[in-house]
């Protein structure tokens, strides 16, 4: 009697278990299979479901392996004398998936290793080298998944959970950035600062590190324009809150028992790696990152890339005859995968166009090199500087894509800038006044007409809530007052 083997108990199971068949089938392949007759027969099952979308019984399969060309006497007969075998079986549902996604993922990995070692020594004709890390890759990310989708009834109460779970974020140290932002950047996403050359892009990501850096957060820095020492000289005049020029006046006891106070006060790490301009690509990031884990034991709450128009793209080669839109594209889709892949969120940068650089209204068309950026971004904003702004230590942000809020609320708003201490900070509330879209007490369109929407919704103006009209007590109100707020509506 021969022994059983997960391979023939997959067998049985596709042929015997509709539940199990539908659950497995999609992720099963005939190659997994090493014994020929076992890999027909899988064949002819896989076959008969795709066509009429139900398992087939052992009649109903014997017929169809009598059908085929390409097996002898002898091959047939073995094979109708498996699928005899094949009986219906008692066996916990649980274990059998759980073992069948094993058996399914070692194969994968076995044939992705075997397919390499073949495109080493030269046998494969369509692939090279380069392919290698994408095969073991897809065969490392074979899973079953559970998951069809989301029922939008059933999981109604799943939904109302999400709804009031408090998603981690990480927050900035200005007050509008968390508005926008709902309190910081969650992970997973990917974020852009959009600006001209000298505007201040790799200031605004090196003050932030500081910023993560102060919250205990561990930090990876990748720059691929300035060295690793001109990062950290940026950061050191932040943290240590003292002028660049300054800086290299520090003397040496100084400049330590400053560093011993920030060892004290900021409880995480800052990594800062350099990588030559055009070089690096997701790839060589994800290399970083697992370098980092087995090393120093090391893995980064958020990351920044300084900046994303000079990475390569893992994807198409350098000097490929493909257009900017497509290569610029494929860096931000890689990145934003990479965000997804480690579960925290990036921050980059990109140039603005020669129109953009002097425009003091940019907008995503001042993108430069392509468009696909922005499609990609979760977040995207510009920093603007004029003359006026300069004198003032002022820069403009303004909102162009935002997935985690209204856009269009605080669209405009005014931070402050310290070049030399390569700072950003709060201003007073009055320096907003002139922005006309900011979103600070703002009357709706619908509130300055007569009759329609007037004075009819909740406070979506900005206003305080003291002269808010749906607010009874112009304080927050109680769960009563929520609840009445909403008794009143419809579903349709």
């Amino acid at each position: 009697m021969q022994n059983q083997t997960i391979e023939r108990t997959t067998l049985t199971n596709l042929l015997n278990n509709e539940e199990y068949s539908r659950k497995v089938l999609p992720f099963i392949k005939p190659e997994y299979f090493d014994v020929k007759e076992e890999r027909i027969i899988f064949d002819e099952i896989q076959k008969f479901v795709d066509k009429y979308n139900k398992i087939p019984t052992q009649t109903s399969l014997e017929i169809e392996v009598s059908t085929r060309k390409d097996l002898n006497d002898v091959e047939h007969k073995k094979i109708v004398e498996i699928i005899k075998t094949l009986k219906k079986e008692t066996i916990d549902f649980d274990w059998l998936v759980d073992t069948t996604e094993k058996f399914v993922k070692d194969k994968a990995i076995y044939n992705a290793i075997v397919e390499g070692v073949g495109i080493i020594d030269g046998k494969s004709k369509d692939k090279t080298p380069e392919a290698i890390p994408h095969i073991l890759t897809e065969a490392l990310a074979v899973s079953f998944d559970n998951s069809v989708g989301h029922d939008y009834l059933e999981d109604s109460e799943s939904r109302f959970d999400y709804y009031h779970h408090k998603e981690e974020r990480i927050p900035f140290d200005l007050e509008f950035f968390n508005k926008i932002t709902k309190g910081g950047l969650p992970p997973k996403t990917l974020n852009i600062a959009l600006a001209g050359t000298g505007v201040g892009k790799s200031l605004f990501m090196c003050h932030q590190a500081a910023n993560c850096l102060s919250q205990g957060k561990n930090v990876l820095y990748i720059s691929l324009e300035m060295a690793e020492e001109r990062i950290a000289e940026r950061i050191d005049a932040n943290m240590m809150n003292i002028s660049i020029p300054d800086l290299h006046d520090l003397p040496k006891k100084m400049f330590d028992d400053k560093i011993t106070r920030l060892q004290k006060k900021a409880k995480g790490k800052l990594i800062i790696k350099e990588y030559p301009t055009a070089s690096a690509h997701s790839g060589h990031f994800r290399g970083l990152l697992k370098e980092l884990a087995i090393k120093k034991s090391f893995k980064p709450d958020i990351i920044f890339i300084d900046y994303l128009n000079i990475c390569a793209s893992s994807r198409f080669r350098a000097g490929s005859s493909l257009n900017s839109y497509t290569i610029i594209k494929s860096i931000a889709e890689e990145l934003r995968g990479l965000a997804v892949e480690t579960n925290v969120p990036i921050m980059s940068a990109t140039q603005t166009t020669r129109s953009g650089f002097s425009n003091t209204d940019v907008g995503l068309e001042d993108t430069s090199e392509s468009f696909g950026l922005p499609a990609t971004a979760d977040l995207m904003f510009a920093l603007i500087s004029t003359d006026e702004l300069e004198e003032l230590n002022q820069i403009c942000v303004k909102q162009l894509k935002n997935r985690y809020n209204d856009p269009t609320m605080n669209k405009r708003f005014i931070i402050g800038i310290d070049r030399n201490k390569m700072k950003l900070f709060d201003v007073e509330l009055k320096a907003q006044d002139e922005l006309v879209d900011h979103g600070q007490y703002v009357t709706p369109i619908a509130d300055k007409g007569q009759g329609f929407g007037k004075g009819q919704g909740p406070n979506l103006s900005g206003r305080p809530d003291d002269v808010n009209p749906f607010s009874k007590t112009g304080q927050e109100q109680s769960k009563e007052d929520k609840y009445d707020k909403f008794s009143k509506l419809k579903v349709w």
